[in-house]
């Protein structure tokens, strides 16, 4: 992988993702940093809304280059994240060679498994060869995936390439930066997380959730910056179904801000709460006495 201004060190990483509005601490910043220089993938897991995806498109940003990702889900299959074969266009290309009588079956096959008819999906654009520059790979919440599909990954991210058993081999000139996160529905193998180094995102502290608000929603008041920070972090104190991540701070920010209020009040949680919480259980839990609690501690917080 070529060098970039990026990856000089620790702090200046730090600072290129701190221009993309990303604050990464310093843990992470170690941990990104000797994935760049090793060109080892990082495998990032913690709880939905902690930042994860949203650090592999700063990556891409600070590096200058294309995010590509690849979501994934159940019953995920290489035709989706790796290539399939342009069926209907290799059957119109049959149907010409047939016509023109030059319908040898070896050099047929030849012409039509070639790369003019391959579709090339997230996996196999992050390896191409005619790349110029390493592109950043998002395998995002491998854990929906099937264990099958971490098996096919293993080639990928040991060796920055993909078998085709029509085509051969295809390695990647440029490796990627490749990121895979989980938000832990189920154990991934070790085999996977063997290839990979490895970083738990916890929620932030509130200094550092506050420091994120500011950079990612500027247009709000630091007072009810700072009011909505401490109310989130109390939420995650609560028996929640479903605790609130960074995501939703910032919604809920913005969503407060839009409505020109200037400070957190009962009529404003009440008003907002789907913003923060999305399970009608979370909800019956914060309303009322709840919702004034959760206020005076965020208005008291020093």
């Amino acid at each position: 992988m070529t060098s970039t201004p990026a990856a000089t060190s620790v702090s200046a990483l730090q600072a290129r993702l701190a221009a993309q509005h990303y604050v990464a601490d310093r843990g992470l910043a170690v941990s990104l940093f000797l994935a760049l220089h090793l060109r080892r993938p990082l495998f990032l897991e913690g709880e939905a809304g902690v930042g994860k995806t949203a650090l592999a498109a700063a990556i891409a940003a600070a590096l200058e280059t294309d995010l590509i990702r690849l979501q994934c889900y159940e019953g995920l299959d290489i035709t989706h994240a790796v290539y399939e074969w342009d069926y209907p266009r290799q059957l119109l290309e049959l149907r010409i060679l047939e016509a023109a009588g030059s319908a040898d079956p070896r050099q047929a096959r030849q012409a039509l498994y070639s790369d003019a008819f391959l579709i090339k999906r997230p996996l196999l654009q992050a390896i191409d060869p005619a790349r110029s520059r390493p592109a950043v790979l998002l395998i995002d919440e491998i854990d929906r995936a099937d264990e099958e599909f971490e098996g096919y990954l293993l080639e990928l991210l040991a060796e920055f390439q993909i078998t085709i058993p029509e085509l051969g081999t295809v390695r990647a000139a440029q490796p990627p930066v490749v990121v895979l996160t989980s938000n832990r529905t189920r154990e991934v193998h070790d085999a996977l997380k063997r290839r990979c180094l490895y970083q738990w995102i916890e929620y932030p502290s509130f200094e550092k959730e506050l420091a994120i608000v500011r950079e990612r929603a500027p247009g709000v008041a630091a007072r009810l910056a700072a009011q909505v920070t401490g109310a989130v972090q109390a939420l995650r104190r609560l028996p929640l179904y479903k605790a609130p991540g960074v995501s939703e701070t910032l919604d809920w920010a913005n969503a407060l801000a839009a409505l020109d209020a200037e400070t957190l009040t009962v009529a404003a949680v009440e008003e907002t709460l789907g913003v923060v919480l999305k399970a009608r259980e979370d909800l019956d839990t914060v309303r009322g006495a709840a919702a004034a609690q959760l206020v005076d501690a965020a208005v008291r917080r020093p």
